[in-house]
């Protein structure tokens, strides 16, 4: 399956860190409550991901934990991205709707100190998560790319 037939499918993109152990565990997270088969992922380090992110003019040093893509939608990134994830999980549409009334720029204060820190407070592996083969068709850089 190539980027081109899963954009097609309409699936919401999330570019992670890669060697992020907080990043790997959210993707774990979102992976295990994602009932609709809603998102397939990519490591931003990933030739796919930096391609994505360089179509959309993403700065990487602005942004480099959580991107989220809705293909031929928009792109969100911090706090935003880890909120458009939410309403799409059961169990967290409502939480997510909640905090979303929050001003972006004060709950990014937040995302911000969290990402700053997410090394020293969760590790970092010394490459990216390489997913299992039940998990493969998740995983855009695990697709044959055309």
């Amino acid at each position: 399956m190539s980027e081109k037939s899963v954009v097609q499918k309409a699936y919401k993109i999330i570019l992670f860190d890669g060697v992020c152990n907080l990043c790997n565990s959210s993707v774990q997270f979102v992976i295990n409550r994602d009932s609709k088969d809603v998102f397939r992922f990519a490591a931003l380090q990933s030739d796919i991901g930096q391609k994505l992110v360089m179509e959309r003019g993403i700065d990487t040093a602005q942004t480099d934990s959580i991107i989220l893509i809705e293909p031929g939608i928009a792109y969100y990134t911090k706090s935003d991205a880890a909120l458009q994830i939410g309403r799409h999980l059961k169990g967290y549409r409502t939480i997510s709707k909640i905090l979303n009334l929050i001003p972006s720029t004060l709950r990014n204060i937040v995302y911000d100190f969290v990402a700053r820190n997410r090394y020293r407070w969760y590790g970092k592996r010394e490459e990216c998560m390489v997913p299992t083969p039940e998990l493969k068709s998740k995983f855009l850089d695990s697709l044959p790319q055309k």
